[in-house]
């Protein structure tokens, strides 16, 4: 009995030391306002992604207590009206707070390094200003950081970098230094930006005209792997690189190793134009089916043009040499590829209240430019569709009437390639007669009412179909998000 009270004992020290303080209603306010920076996670005891996230979140906490950046946590279960308050809709929530009027979503990856180096660069200035005892820290700091060397009366370069510095801070760390024998030492001419790297060829020098765009092109492209890896952490990152994503297909680390170092010569050929990385096939294999490969012959490699979404794999009937790649990955950029388009039949009649999409009819449904047209893309998988689906039926069936109007619609996104960036299910998105390139998605609670009265107050028809059917906006509203977070996404894989 004894060693057990002691036990008990000792865990509720551990308990009681944590560096997360657990905020409450008459707590919140007070807290934030006497911290210059907080990172608030707001969770639901049930939640499985704020389990997962908790020893993560801890472990941030205890480093960063250490610059004075505190880590909070709020159960919403317990404090519903608080949650409310800061719009929170889905678990976890991540914000950050610069006192109650400045405050922004987490957008980073939930794993102590990723919140460890994110905080740190929000609690530091846009760019820090170095001379040569600070710069050998500064330079290992991150796994990324850029340095500006410039003369201090070089005030257009100085604009410049800083205003790079403010739209990027988010990824890296930016430094500068006036000191000319500093520059030189370090092997390069003002003004210039070397971005420092833990990987690849440890850096690279920017010494052409300071431009903006230019720059920020740079420090993207520098600052990816020439052979990274595709997973949670770094799958969002390639997504919006804004450029062609190669993917490496291997069961083994030993056998990734080795492929990336095979590959490497390719990759160099094309930095900045394609990216590539490896992906681990046993973990994440069920993710080469929405490249249009087949699950299960490894290695497999493949092409997916980020920005139109269309996928090129390679024959999986050929081995994975570095001759076949680069023939292979020429071809496509020189444009001698064809994108794979996979589909389901057309249906031959559409009498269900929705409308069903497939790959094949995709534009002659949805850009039919005289009708709003409403777009659940769903996995068969995904649970939250699957509840979905009555009150979608129902919203259907309103607009029935207005058929000439309105078409609500959907597409088995996991069996058919479609053009828009879906990264969470259910999406769901209204695109505008008049205005299909620029189509809205929405956000809100998932009923009927809540859909019509977006459709209402969005669409270019403006039509109104409550008059016809109040009851249909009875249902209670549920406190879900609209769309899942990354780690629910592709079957649960990336």
């Amino acid at each position: 009995m004894r060693t057990a009270a002691l036990f008990s004992l000792a865990f509720a020290a551990l308990a009681a030391a944590s560096d997360v303080a657990d905020l409450k209603k008459d707590t919140f306010n007070d807290h934030i306002e006497s911290h210059e920076l907080v990172l608030a996670e707001f969770f639901a005891p049930w939640c499985g992604h704020c389990k997962a996230l908790a020893p993560e979140y801890e472990e941030a906490a205890t480093t960063l207590k250490e610059k004075n950046i505190s880590l909070v946590k709020v159960d919403c279960t317990e404090q519903a009206d608080l949650c409310q308050e800061h719009g929170v809709e889905g678990y976890p929530t991540l914000k950050v707070f610069r006192g109650l009027k400045s405050v922004q979503a987490y957008p980073g990856a939930r794993k102590s390094a990723a919140i460890i180096s994110y905080m740190t660069k929000q609690a530091l200035p846009a760019v820090s200003v170095l001379d040569k005892d600070t710069l050998k820290d500064f330079k290992t700091s991150d796994s990324v950081v850029l340095v500006g060397y410039f003369g201090a009366d070089d005030k257009a370069s100085n604009e410049t970098f800083t205003a790079v510095a403010d739209s990027l801070r988010d990824s890296y760390l930016f430094g500068a230094i006036s000191d000319e024998s500093v520059a030189k030492a370090e092997g390069v001419e003002q003004p210039s930006i070397v971005l420092y790297k833990t990987f690849d060829e440890g850096k690279n020098t920017f010494d052409k005209k300071f431009d903006e765009e230019a720059i920020k092109k740079f420090a993207k492209a520098a600052a990816t792997p020439l052979v990274g890896e595709v997973g949670p952490d770094t799958y969002q990152g390639y997504m919006s690189a804004g450029i062609p994503l190669a993917y490496i297909f291997a069961e083994t680390e030993e056998e990734r190793k080795e492929l990336a170092k095979e590959l490497k010569s390719v990759a160099e050929t094309y930095k900045g134009k394609i990216n590539f990385a490896t992906i681990d096939a046993k973990a994440f294999g069920q993710h080469a089916s929405n490249l249009n490969l087949e699950v299960g012959k490894w290695p497999a490699f493949a092409i997916q043009d980020t920005a139109k979404n269309q996928k090129y794999p390679f024959d999986q009937g050929k081995k994975v040499t570095v001759k076949d790649i680069t023939a292979f990955v020429d071809e496509f950029s020189s444009g001698k590829v064809k994108p794979s388009i996979k589909s389901e039949p057309t249906p031959e009649n559409q009498d269900g209240p929705v409308t069903i999409i497939v790959a094949n009819n995709y534009d002659e449904i949805v850009m039919d430019d005289k009708k709003d047209v409403l777009v659940e893309f769903y996995a068969p998988w995904c649970g939250h569709c699957k509840a979905l689906a009555p009150k979608y039926d129902e919203l259907g069936e309103l607009f029935k009437p207005f058929a000439d109007k309105v078409t609500i619609a959907k597409v088995d996104a996991t069996l058919n390639d479609v053009p828009d960036d879906i990264q969470g299910f259910p999406t769901i998105k209204l695109f505008l007669a008049g205005k299909k390139s620029e189509p809205l998605t929405y956000s809100g609670g998932r009923t009927v009412e809540d859909l019509t009265a977006w459709i209402k107050e969005n669409g270019s028809h403006k039509v109104d179909v409550s008059a016809d059917k109040k009851e249909a906006t009875e249902e209670k509203k549920e406190a879900k998000p609209a769309v899942v977070d990354i780690d629910d996404e592709i079957h649960d894989e990336l």
